[in-house]
């Protein structure tokens, strides 16, 4: 007599080891994911200061990235009065954002208030600097 199939024991021991490796991959990668959002959140921060200096030149006027809470906001001299119009903002998850100050981008591609902003969480933290040309570095630290 031939025997086709698993036994309730068989089936259940697998179901128990698969069980076991996926609690054990899901544990790994929950530790993993605040350090994904630290360098997504920096790299984030950092192109959207480049985005700032890119919209300075293509739109000849000013454009400031300001920390705003926890997150940030982009915003544009408006050239009628003077005032600041928000082009928008963001606040990444799972991080706290602080700047120094809100640097400024002009039409020229240079930046005042220069800025020193660190992103930082439980897995450490990246500091972004401007220099006065309007570059953008960021640094592990």
């Amino acid at each position: 007599m031939s025997r086709r199939g698993f036994t309730l024991i068989e089936t259940a021991t697998a179901l128990f080891v698969l069980a076991a490796v996926v609690s054990l991959g899901t544990a790994s990668f929950l530790e993993l994911l605040p350090k994904f959002r630290l360098q997504g959140a920096a790299w984030e921060v950092a192109a959207k200061l480049n985005e700032a200096r890119l919209t300075a030149l293509l739109r000849g006027t000013a454009v400031r990235w300001r920390a705003a809470g926890n997150g940030y906001v982009l915003e544009m001299r408006d050239p009628d009065d003077g005032s600041w119009k928000r082009l928008g903002g963001r606040r990444p998850p799972g991080v706290l954002l602080r700047a120094n100050n809100a640097p400024v981008f002009h039409p020229r591609g240079t930046v005042s208030n220069l800025a020193t902003i660190v992103v930082e969480n439980s897995r450490g933290l990246y500091r972004i600097t401007l220099a006065i040309t309007g570059r953008v570095k960021v640094v592990k630290a």
